[in-house]
């Protein structure tokens, strides 16, 4: 059986969701940053989809800080002259986490996007916790081109292959245009080393009930040429 359709909350109620069902927490990789995360044994990570719907919430991905995500907001940390001065927009932003690595970092302008709305009221919590300035956009941006940025990120967006087919071919769009893209990924079954560069490689702590290792031999990666 399907999960009902879910009832849109307003911001206010989704907003308060994230802070009754997260705590402020550092992630192990990134520690110069604040997110409101959910434990692994906290009720939001044990509800089935249907209670999910039932509460107008799709599944929480914004609630935890991937691998994919924790070592791209490294890299970004850890070498500011990619993001310095620059307009940078965070695909499948989540949690907001690259997004506020990038702002910490220098970047002009940063953008987060994410098709769950949810991640609207994450990422406002999660900037305001780490004193920065984000805007975020819900609109698909795969139904257009590559928007006028100097930097996209990526992390942890090769879950499916369908959907990582259709992103890889909007991001080497990207790419194509002049766009800087940068790529975190731990190894997910769909994505495609092949025509990619790595440029930096981690190993990202997690758990078992949220991945199939405790540790995530992850990399950041690039289109060649730029």
């Amino acid at each position: 059986m399907s999960a009902p359709p879910l009832t849109p909350l307003a911001f206010s109620e989704r907003r308060a969701f994230i802070f009754a069902n997260t705590r402020l927490q550092r992630p192990p990789h990134t520690p110069e940053i604040a997110l409101h995360l959910a434990d692994e044994i906290t009720p939001i990570w044990r509800m089935t989809e249907d209670e999910l719907g039932r509460l107008g919430v799709a599944p929480p991905f914004w609630a935890f800080a991937w691998a994919g995500g924790q070592a791209l907001a490294r890299y970004l940390l850890d070498h500011p002259a990619e993001v310095a001065g620059k307009a940078v927009l965070d695909f499948a932003t989540g949690s907001g986490l690259v997004a506020i690595a990038a702002a910490l970092a220098g970047a002009r302008a940063v953008e987060g996007c994410d098709i769950d709305v949810f991640c609207e009221a994450a990422v406002a919590v999660n900037a305001a916790a780490n004193r920065v300035s984000l805007t975020f956009t819900s609109a698909d941006r795969l139904d257009a081109a590559p928007p006028a940025v100097d930097l996209i990120c990526a992390g942890d967006i090769c879950y499916e292959k369908p959907m990582a087919e259709r992103i890889l071919a909007w991001l080497a769009q990207a790419h194509a245009q002049g766009i800087r893209v940068l790529i975190g990924d731990p190894g997910r079954s769909y994505f495609p080393r092949d025509g990619l560069v790595r440029l930096a490689r981690y190993q990202i702590e997690t758990t078992r009930e949220l991945e199939d290792a405790t540790v995530k031999d992850t990399g950041v990666w690039t289109f060649p040429g730029l």
